[in-house]
């Protein structure tokens, strides 16, 4: 038995199994399974070739005091694995969706909350949870137990070692560990992992030890990495990520 209204959109090949709900203003893509005891609510929106598995539950309201039943949605992307007992909240009047982009993997107890924008390949371990409007960009990896506060940023291929609890924002291909989080050098696995290229990964090494081995602040730190290192995309977008961000980045290894 299952409960699918007649509205809901449901791609070719698509397979649902018994006691899931499936309510109105849900479109999902071809080819997908969606266990049992699933509950995806309106406003939802699911790629082609997903997972999603026994438990799980999509596009519940916002966690947010602030919510005052505006209409918003979810939107994930293709061949996403959501596995058991995840939950995926809509967003708010804020940016109105929560997004997860292609390729991703989200595993169980995961808690995503409203108005986050996730990337393409990113895949967050066993009991993660994401506050609301956190943006993480592509090939990031979180281990499990991971919880990250409302409003932070993580740059892409960083990884974010397991029961870090995240209150600062992460520069792109850095990894982080301990309680406080701190710098622990970059993602050097990640990064050859995707073909980067032994010139650019020294070349971010570089980048760091200034940033975060030097001794200087932030802003001392940019403008020496501006003037001593080679002008690159790599270098530009790290630089600007940093200058970007609102909330202060992770600090260095005390």
């Amino acid at each position: 038995m299952k409960d699918i209204h007649p509205n809901a959109q449901i791609g070719k090949d698509t397979l649902i199994s018994s006691f899931t709900t499936i309510c109105d203003d849900v479109i999902i893509g071809d080819n997908c399974w969606i266990g049992a005891n699933v509950t995806i609510f309106s406003g939802v929106r699911i790629g082609n070739n997903c997972k999603i598995f026994p438990g799980a539950v999509i596009g519940a309201e916002p966690q947010d005091l602030k919510f005052n039943g505006e209409y918003s949605t979810v939107e994930i992307g293709d061949y996403v694995t959501i596995r058991e007992c995840a939950t995926i909240n809509r967003g708010t009047a804020a940016l109105g969706t929560t997004k997860v982009g292609d390729h991703c993997l989200i595993m169980a107890y995961v808690h995503i909350a409203h108005d986050c924008i996730i990337g393409d390949n990113c895949i967050l371990a066993n009991s993660t949870n994401l506050a609301g409007h956190v943006i993480i960009d592509d090939h990031v990896y979180f281990g499990g137990m991971s919880g990250i506060h409302q409003f932070v940023r993580i740059g892409r291929h960083a990884f974010i070692s397991g029961g870090t609890m995240l209150g600062k924002d992460v520069p792109p291909y850095c990894m982080v560990i301990g309680s406080p989080p701190q710098y622990a050098g970059i993602n050097t696995i990640g990064l050859k992992r995707h073909q980067f290229a032994q010139n650019d990964i020294h070349h971010i090494q570089d980048i760091y030890r200034i940033l975060f081995g030097s001794g200087l602040n932030t802003k001392q730190a940019i403008e020496k990495i501006s003037s001593e290192i080679k002008e690159t995309e790599i270098r530009n977008h790290i630089i600007n990520y940093i200058c970007l961000s609102e909330r202060g980045i992770i600090k260095g290894i005390r």
